[in-house]
């Protein structure tokens, strides 16, 4: 089969051969078959005419690969002159137009970057642009909005005749000598060229070119420098254009604002607003400050720190953010002294509100001005205690008002270098103290104000603020009182320098610079924005460019520092939420594992329930029987007055000859105690008790676990009695009812005559036990105790013996022996005791007789008392023709009913007015301490209550915190 097909090609070969022999032998091309057959044929000599191959279908070889053939075969090949047919190749039309292309892109992109080196770098000023200009592109959709303009056609219509205006033009050139300047400053100025292109020039076409030839030599000879001085008075006047129609539009913002915030204050859209954002997140600040962290939960929430020197114009700069002059001042005074935490938020009117009060400030008025400078102020003074000069308690303002930029500061009071007198030695520390602790937080900004007027090397804040953060990751840099440091400075580059952070060893998020007033304490926020705008505009330090547009104005500030604000709030206040709710995990595993059957009651929830129980035991005591009120009454004032009446009236009337001078004698010595001391020892003792029994009734059934209660009841006890105040007319009342009780010596039945008699030997009995220890402690123990005991007397002791004994043997002999012991038989006692070798004193022979007497004087009148046991029936004769006299039975029957009389009258005014007074008084109590946070802090104490008390801080704040993230979400 291969075989046939070199057949069929040879054969087709020949037969071409034959047919195009005719053709001349120069136009033809010499061409091999690529073909296996035929190396194997043994060709003995070349066609000597011919230049032709023959073609096989099998392998189309393309015209345009011919070569000559090899000189092997013996053929003698001819040239054809291949350069020029090369040549003539190459400089083909589509090789020139390709080189000329390529040629001309070189030569255009060198002219192009020879021009782009001639402008301006115009970077550094594209701040004049708003940035919403930048993003229009994002919100306006241009396809469109070039689809809807007219075609071009019809806007040729609406386009000027420029023939007209360039023939008009030329008949000026006429006309004026100084035609050719004026025409080519009218087009170099008008932007018709700009917005017409080949148009505008077709119009221009009839001015004369010399005129252009003059302004390119005076533009030629036109300075650097003063291209640039031209340059920057044209962005100046720009950027003074664009603001004055910024705050144009911004104060017709800042009315609609206020418009819509009243018709919604004034409910005529019938809704609830809720909340501002800020709002929500000043209540978690605020929550945050009162909660000690004793879990390891340290608040790293966002707030604005403002840090400066002392007098370095932090407080001006605080006022101007919130638009009103609301901190007190001084000149040259420490006037901050404790944090003021500041919230500004947006409103309809401008207002002030402190955290714990519902009084607000209107901020449009001097007068709630001056009241609200003074209230914080005086605030400030209570928060320093202990003759400290600062105080870190923080004291939380809120402020509202149209147009006010939402965030939250905190004012700090001005470092110092030195402390002066007056103030506590430790106020430089403390001050060093506070400061660092507001700005460890790694998300708090700080606003570090620096005095512009003084020298930089001065400063003491910038060296505290870069050790706290030294990347300058959250610090914003204010340079305040720039108009004076523009007039003092002698270099105004050293005011370049500190703005652009390479004058001082810390670095800022950004640089400001601002003017604050001009000193006087009386100029209006309005009044210090129009000179700060008018300082600006004719400053010579923006119109140099060493301060930026951005750089300079409290308005531009205040941007910055919200924005720098809300940025870190959005950043971390998810990350702060995620911690409080570990936290609330660990403390909620704790409360589980120390009280499982405990209701996890915080300190206020305690309190409450500690009041309802202690307003139960008051209502207790309305429940006491009159009889035990009674009992417990006698009982009391007996004991109170028992000593006088046995000391002061029965002892003296008992010592006279008769019964009546014994009569007598009673009878004035009741009425002197009556009158004088009874009612008011009868109202002490009705108190007392009151007291005792409310006493028992907070104490008695007490619960193991309400042992966190005992403090508190106490403290309300104590406090309660002290308000209480007795009526002052019941001790008037109860002389007279005292007085005519003693006066009754009517005994009616025996009944009453025995029930006195026990009363006196109980009186007497308890009198001579008392009396028996006394001497016992004087002269030491008896033979019993020195034996069994193994104990001795003292030498005192053995003396007072001796004199006892001595005082005893003198009253065996005369039994009747008056109280006093007269100075002969005081004399005759000490030379008696002196014979047996004792000395002995005369103050202690008469200090020892009183006891002995009165032990040998009780004793008889308790052997009397038992003889008046059947000295009724005498009694009632008058102890007529009887020997037997009982007149001190009647003395202390009149004692005992006077008694009861008094308990009676007492107890009637406890129950009807006395007990209900003192739950007044409680009831009063509890209310101030409800008020008093300190006080519920300092009686609810143990670890069950501060668990409870964290419990609910981070519960809440978590809620809070997870209410604020969700509006913010919505926000975005």
């Amino acid at each position: 089969m291969l075989r046939a097909s070199c057949i069929v090609c040879r054969g087709l070969a020949n037969k071409r051969f034959k047919e195009d022999a005719k053709y001349s032998l120069r136009k033809m091309h010499t061409r091999r078959i690529h073909h296996y057959c035929f190396s194997r044929l043994k060709i003995q000599r070349p066609l000597p005419q011919t230049t032709m191959c023959c073609y096989s279908s099998l392998s189309r070889v393309p015209l345009w690969r011919s070569r000559l053939l090899a000189p092997g075969y013996g053929y003698q090949i001819k040239r054809n002159f291949w350069v020029a047919r090369l040549a003539s190749r190459l400089l083909k039309l589509r090789y020139l137009v390709l080189g000329s292309a390529v040629g001309g892109g070189y030569t255009a992109k060198k002219t192009y970057d020879q021009w782009r080196d001639m402008f301006p770098d115009l970077s550094e000023y594209k701040w004049i642009v708003p940035d919403f200009i930048w993003e229009l592109d994002e919100h306006i959709d241009f396809e469109k909005f070039s689809k809807a303009l007219p075609d071009s056609e019809e806007l040729a219509k609406l386009l000027p005749d420029f023939d007209k205006l360039g023939e008009r033009f030329s008949f000026l050139k006429g006309w004026l000598s100084s035609g050719h300047n004026l025409v080519s400053e009218a087009i170099g100025s008008s932007d018709l060229l700009l917005l017409l292109g080949s148009g505008g020039e077709t119009a221009f076409k009839a001015t004369d070119s010399h005129g252009y030839d003059n302004s390119d030599k005076q533009y030629k000879k036109t300075s650097d420098k003063e291209k640039v001085d031209q340059l920057q008075e044209e962005l100046l006047r720009t950027q003074m254009k664009y603001q004055r129609i910024l705050e144009r539009l911004e104060k017709e913002n800042k009315d609609l604002r206020k418009l819509v915030l009243q018709k919604d204050d004034k409910g005529i859209h019938q809704r609830k607003l809720k909340k501002s954002l800020i709002d929500m997140y000043s209540e978690v600040l605020d929550i945050l400050s009162d909660y000690d962290a004793n879990y390891n939960t340290q608040d790293h929430l966002p707030r604005v720190i403002v840090v400066g020197d002392q007098s370095a114009g932090k407080t001006s700069v605080l006022e101007m953010i919130a638009q009103a002059r609301i901190f007190p001042r001084g000149s040259g005074e420490m006037m901050t002294r404790s944090p003021v935490k500041v919230t500004l938020s947006e409103g309809p009117h401008h207002v002030a509100v402190f955290k714990d009060s519902s009084r607000e400030f209107d901020l449009t008025k001097e007068a709630d001005l001056a009241a609200l400078r003074d209230e914080i102020e005086v605030r400030m003074r209570k928060s320093v205690k202990n003759g400290q000069t600062v105080s870190p308690e923080t004291i939380s303002l809120s402020v509202k008002g149209p147009g006010i930029q939402r965030m939250v500061l905190v004012d700090l009071p001005g470092v110092i270098s030195t402390v002066t007198s007056g103030m506590a030695p430790d106020t430089k520390e403390t001050i060093f103290n506070i400061s660092r602790a507001y700005m460890q937080n790694p998300n708090a900004i700080i606003l570090c104000i620096q005095d512009g007027s003084v020298d930089a090397e001065r400063s003491i804040v910038t060296d505290l603020v870069s050790q706290m953060d030294p990347q300058g990751k959250r610090t914003i840099f204010v340079l305040t009182k720039v108009d004076l440091a523009e007039k003092n400075v002698a270099s105004p580059n050293r005011i370049q320098q500190i703005i652009e952070g390479k004058l001082f060893p810390m670095k800022a998020l950004g640089y400001f610079a601002v003017v604050t007033g001009k000193g006087n304490s009386n100029e209006s926020i309005d009044s210090i924005k129009d000179y700060e705008e008018e300082f600006f505009q004719g400053s010579s330090l923006l119109k140099k460019g060493m301060l930026k547009a951005h750089q300079v104005t409290t308005k531009n500030l205040s941007l910055a520092v919200s924005d720098c604000f809300w940025k870190m709030v959005r950043e971390s206040v998810e990350q702060q939420a995620d911690a409080f709710k570990a936290t609330r995990f660990n403390l909620e595993t704790e409360w589980k594992n120390n009280y499982p059957r405990l209701r996890e009651l915080d300190r206020n929830e305690l309190f409450e329930k500690a009041k309802n129980e202690i307003l139960d035991e008051v209502i207790s005591l309305t429940q006491v029987t009159p009889k035990h009120w009674e009992e417990i009454l006698q009982k009391t004032l007996w004991e109170r007055v028992s000593t006088h009446v046995i000391e002061n009236i029965y002892l003296p009337a008992a010592q006279t000859m008769n019964s009546g001078t014994f009569n007598t004698t009673v009878d004035i010595k009741l009425k002197q105690w009556t009158d004088k001391q009874l009612p008011h020892k009868a109202v002490e003792v009705a108190w007392d008790t009151l007291q005792q029994e409310f006493s028992r009734f907070m104490t008695e059934n007490k619960v193991k676990e309400h042992d966190i209660f005992d403090k508190l009841k106490e403290a309300v006890k104590d406090e309660s009695i002290k308000r209480h105040k007795w009526n002052e007319q019941a001790e008037d009342s109860l002389r007279v009812i005292q007085h005519n009780a003693l006066e009754d010596r009517s005994i009616s039945d025996k009944q009453q005559w025995d029930a006195a008699i026990h009363f006196m030997e109980e009186t007497l009995q308890s009198r001579l036990q008392d009396t028996e220890s006394v001497i016992r402690d004087m002269v030491g123990p008896d033979w019993k105790e020195r034996w069994f005991s193994w104990t001795s007397r003292s030498p005192e002791q053995t003396i007072r013996n001796e004199t006892k004994k001595e005082l005893e043997k003198m009253l065996k002999i005369n039994e009747d022996h008056p109280a006093y012991l007269a100075n002969d038989e005081v004399t005759t006692v000490r030379k008696n005791l002196e014979s047996r070798a004792v000395e002995v004193d005369p103050i202690l022979i008469k200090d020892t007789w009183h006891q002995v007497y009165r032990k040998h004087f009780l004793k008889t009148a308790l052997g009397h008392c038992n003889l008046c046991r059947r000295g009724f029936f005498y009694y009632q004769r008058n102890f007529v023709d009887s020997e037997l006299e009982c007149n001190d039975v009647v003395l202390f029957w009149r004692i005992q009913r006077m008694l009861g009389i008094t308990a009676n009258t007492l107890r009637q005014q406890l129950t009807n007015t006395e007990v209900r007074r003192l739950e007044k008084n409680v009831k009063e109590v509890l209310e101030d301490f409800a008020d008093d946070s300190d006080k519920k802090l300092n009686l609810l104490t143990g670890k069950r209550v501060q668990l409870a008390e964290d419990l609910k801080k981070v519960r809440e704040i978590q809620e809070k915190l997870e209410a604020f993230i969700e509006a913010l979400h919505q926000e975005k």
